[in-house]
């Protein structure tokens, strides 16, 4: 890309988001992202150049005002569980409001403001049944392709890197019980390095061929659930006991999640991981991205963590 762009990002403080973001505004482009708390995330580096702008991204009027003028939208607002009461719960509702209605008000924003471009982030598996997220997802991807705008799809498999939900998840669960239950541990993912995601966003911004085209974005290696949890383990120099659980037990480990502090897994979570997250057709090498390697990458994840090598090499050196 050789002219700076403006560029207005929905879900731009979550992790992918952060990483975009911050490479987008030190390519020279004029980045807003839009929040409904922007008070929420003090804890969030913004760089210089990008603008935090509170907005309720469901008021549709409040979008077209701030997607005008804008060479392109992304959106990257997506959820992996519902919020709420019991009533709430697994009812496919957050799902739905958040893929679904929210994507419907950013394409009609797009259209009215006059704002042709779209990056829409999505999954793969999108648009099967098996749980709500994903069926959720296929019905935002049918409304962006049904739309006069010069869309693209993103359709990641499990995303990792520095903050991820994914090994460094893992790594709070391992260091805080020596035991770890496992539903689905046989579940395959074909991770994605969030640098490799954010690349494929930056090409497509760049080149008018990706419109409208759809790409899936998977890393070179095919693991396992227990893979990744052994993995993370070995890396940080810690002795665990995997337990994968039968099918039955891993559903009740998912009712039991529903009302865990952070929701570790959900019924719905679990419903996901029945479809393996691999890929049919290299989106990363289509954009012309070589896929990071899993291990190019995963010492890095952990720096600061208090690893029992890292407490070992204390010892060592007093």
């Amino acid at each position: 890309m050789s002219r700076s762009l403006r560029i207005v990002i929905l879900g731009g403080t979550g992790f992918i988001g952060r990483h975009l973001v911050a490479r987008l505004a030190a390519d020279g482009h004029g980045v807003v992202v839009l929040s409904r708390n922007p008070a929420a995330h003090p804890d969030r580096h913004i760089p210089p150049g990008v603008s935090l702008q509170r907005c309720d991204v469901y008021d549709a009027q409040a979008l077209v005002r701030r997607f005008a003028g804008a060479d392109a939208v992304v959106n990257l607002v997506g959820v992996l569980n519902e919020f709420g009461g019991p009533l709430e719960r697994d009812s496919g509702r957050g799902f739905s409001r958040a893929h679904v209605e929210l994507t419907r008000r950013v394409v009609e924003a797009c259209a009215e403001a006059g704002a042709r471009r779209l990056l829409q982030m999505s999954a793969l598996n999108a648009g099967r049944r098996q749980s709500h997220y994903l069926a959720s997802r296929g019905e935002a991807e049918a409304i962006v392709k049904a739309s006069p705008l010069a869309w693209t799809l993103f359709q990641p498999s499990v995303v990792f890197g520095r903050g991820d939900g994914l090994f460094c998840r893992f790594a709070r669960l391992l260091q805080a019980s020596p035991v770890l239950p496992l539903g689905r541990a046989d579940a395959k993912f074909a991770p994605v390095y969030v640098g490799d995601v954010v690349e494929a966003f930056r090409r497509a911004l760049g080149d008018p061929r990706t419109r409208r085209q759809t790409y899936e974005l998977y890393g070179p290696e095919v693991v396992t659930l227990a893979e990744i949890v052994r993995r993370t383990a070995r890396t940080l120099g810690l002795r665990r006991l995997l337990v994968p659980l039968p099918d039955a037990l891993g559903r009740v480990q998912a009712e039991v999640g529903e009302w865990l502090p952070g929701k570790p897994i959900s019924r719905d979570n679990f419903r996901s991981l029945a479809i393996d997250s691999v890929g049919g057709v290299d989106g990363l090498h289509r954009l012309g991205i070589e896929a990071t390697p899993i291990d190019a990458v995963l010492p890095r994840l952990f720096e600061g963590v208090d690893s029992r090598n890292e407490r070992l090499q204390r010892y060592r050196t007093r």
